[in-house]
């Protein structure tokens, strides 16, 4: 029976965190590849560099080693995601998270009121609890990776909980037709295997019911302009950047019919600041504080510059609403 070309092949003896290097794209299976950008670890600073692939063809960025099981067990243990959630909290307030998810549940509230929603790489299950206004007779489910869920359900954010991805085996077998939304904001490019996420998220929708997904756009101009301090890089936790072309085709390819292609209010004002936070997050904390005016004039351009930004090829981050046809 083949195998998903996005399917890790085998790991190296010599190092257990990375597979080895694949000449291939991994989702259309061009050769004609090229590295876009090399970067080490920017918050703990590690020996050693991840680089990040693009395809010529099809243009889907990916790891490239990509780290095995054990290297993303590694890189999402706790005391990784606190040091990622401390740099956040320097680029980002926690009032802007929760102003962004209360716009972003707002400008899903034309779906008919679902009966049940699972939000996909939930985390703390910030977004159920701000489109809980909007949707306030639907039953949140978050699933998350990591034990941030498990807190979320005791906080009372989401009313189940589960642990691992939706292609986990035996995860989407025992969710099957379960919910009437299933939602990846930011989930897809930290997936070991988008394709399988997609497929998983089929399977536990009921029919008529709707797929939410916002991932970075990999075709954004910041991306080339900053180089490895473009923040969704995110190395060494993204590993795959789906272009907008390529997740339309999969999900018409599954069945979907493409309601929603949003490429303005995904977009996240913080290009200029995250790449003056990844340049200083190395110095001295002392120094760090020292050079705070500079990240005041990048959020104010960040900011400032939004509006326009968001209607052009600068804007970070798209949305596609699908609806699963019946069939």
């Amino acid at each position: 029976m083949p195998t998903s070309p996005l399917t890790p092949q085998f790991t190296t003896a010599h190092d257990p965190f990375q597979e080895p290097r694949r000449e291939d794209c991994p989702w259309c299976g061009s050769r004609n590849l090229r590295t876009r950008v090399r970067a080490p670890d920017p918050l703990r600073h590690r020996p050693g560099t991840f680089a990040l692939d693009a395809c010529r063809d099809c243009g889907h960025g990916f790891q490239n080693p990509r780290l095995t099981a054990e290297g993303l067990a590694f890189f999402h243990r706790d005391v990784y995601e606190r040091h990622l959630e401390g740099f956040t909290a320097r680029v980002r307030s926690g009032k802007a998270v929760r102003r962004r998810h209360r716009a972003t549940a707002w400008r899903l509230s034309d779906l008919r009121e679902p009966e049940s929603w699972l939000d996909v790489g939930t985390g703390h299950a910030r977004f159920p609890e701000a489109a809980k206004e909007f949707f306030p007779y639907t039953s949140f489910d978050g699933l998350d990776p990591t034990a941030r869920v498990e807190q979320a359900l005791l906080e009372g954010r989401v009313e189940e909980a589960h642990r691992g991805y939706l292609s986990t085996p035996g995860m989407a077998a025992r969710l099957r037709a379960r919910y009437d939304v299933v939602s990846m904001f930011h989930h897809l490019e930290q997936a070991p295997d988008p394709r399988a996420e997609l497929r998983a998220a089929l399977t536990v929708l009921r029919p008529g019911g709707h797929l939410v997904v916002e991932v970075p756009d990999p075709r954004c101009l910041f991306a080339t302009l900053l180089g490895r301090r473009w923040l969704p890089y995110g190395q060494p936790r993204h590993l795959h950047l789906v272009p907008l072309a390529n997740l339309r085709a999969e999900l018409e390819s599954l069945g979907c019919t493409i309601l929603v292609t949003d490429r303005k209010s995904p977009h996240v004002p913080y290009d200029l600041t995250a790449a003056v936070a990844l340049c200083l997050a190395h110095l001295h904390p002392v120094l760090q504080l020292a050079a705070s005016p500079l990240m005041d004039v990048a959020a104010a351009l960040d900011h400032g510059c939004a509006p326009l930004l968001r209607r052009t090829r600068f804007s970070n981050a798209y949305r596609v609403v699908a609806r699963k046809d019946a069939g």
